[in-house]
């Protein structure tokens, strides 16, 4: 029975976006298995975040050993045995999990929740790879026994007190950066500019937060737009749920930080390209606006500023 399982692993080693979405069902499972030791197992990145939740009583990171790092691989392989866990949830559902699914044979291995060849609860469902990913794992812990509902990601918990910024009351967080080798997924940084420029003439400040490496960004918008806030490089996980709780609405391309203040209950406009669904991956919120275009140099500003109903003259 899962709810006799009293050591429970749950496998999520995605990218921030990943890790945010998979956030409702961990509570789902912590509901559950409302009196097992929940571990889970991601990358160091996430680990803070994963370790600030509610659901876990542990936080595990895995270091991704290869096959040329056969003594990392009989670490992680020790470790998952002498654990001896009863169930485990493996979201990730990739070659690599499936190994360790693999590496627990000896131990009579757990009930399984996943994809991986042999699982005690497989998720058979044929339609998995074009659903989106939060209904995928509805289904998936569907198929392992939980029949309640799956709620939405709720990075409530995770909100800092952004009372430190001394941001004015009527402001518009913009997320302009996104992964690097995926320059597609950006929306062209003189579109932010202009956008910044109609938001400042509305009296909404712009607020831009972004990664170290997004500096530029940041910097570039508010030399062209003296009004405008650069927090790039200077905001944690908590801090983008915080900002974005506090403000008119978000506007940013389809990059991690747009789930994380779409979780913490912020308005949002995602900006997608070709190159990416959001029919599997978008955020989702009572207030999340889609636009899309094949590439993201043919959405123009007043496109964009409408989702805020401001007047833009700008193409």
């Amino acid at each position: 029975m899962a709810d006799r399982c009293r050591r429970v692993l749950v496998i999520k080693l995605g990218a921030l976006g990943d890790i945010v979405q998979a956030m409702g069902a961990a509570a789902a499972i912590r509901v559950h298995h409302r009196d097992a030791a929940i571990t889970f197992l991601t990358t160091r990145p996430y680990a803070d975040l994963a370790k600030a939740a509610p659901y876990f009583d542990a936080v595990w990171i895995d270091e991704r050993p290869g096959w040329r790092d056969p003594g990392g691989v009989l670490r992680l392989r020790q470790r998952l045995r002498q654990a001896r866990f009863h169930r485990v949830y493996d979201f990730q559902t990739r070659a690599r999990t499936a190994l360790y699914f693999w590496l627990m044979r000896s131990q009579g291995r757990p009930q399984w929740s996943g994809i991986a060849p042999g699982a005690s609860h497989p998720h058979r469902n044929p339609a998995r790879i074009r659903m989106h990913t939060l209904d995928r794992q509805e289904d998936q812990l569907r198929h392992a026994g939980l029949a309640g509902p799956v709620p939405p990601p709720d990075l409530s918990w995770l909100a800092t007190d952004p009372s430190r910024f001394s941001l004015v009351p009527e402001y518009v967080l913009l997320i302009p950066g996104g992964a690097p080798h995926r320059p597609q997924k950006r929306w062209p940084l003189d579109r932010y500019v202009a956008l910044a420029q109609d938001l400042a003439a509305a009296g909404l400040a712009p607020v831009v937060v972004g990664g170290p490496e997004e500096r530029p960004l940041g910097a570039a918008i508010a030399a062209a737009e003296p009004k405008a806030r650069d927090l790039t490089g200077a905001t944690g996980f908590g801090d983008i749920v915080a900002l974005g709780r506090g403000a008119r609405r978000v506007i940013g391309n389809d990059t991690g930080p747009m789930h994380l203040a779409v979780a913490g209950g912020a308005a949002a406009t995602v900006l997608y390209s070709a190159v990416s669904d959001p029919a599997l991956t978008a955020p989702r919120g009572p207030d999340v606006v889609i636009l899309r275009r094949n590439t993201l140099a043919a959405l123009s500003v007043a496109e964009v500023a409408a989702t805020l109903r401001l007047q833009s003259a700008r193409g």
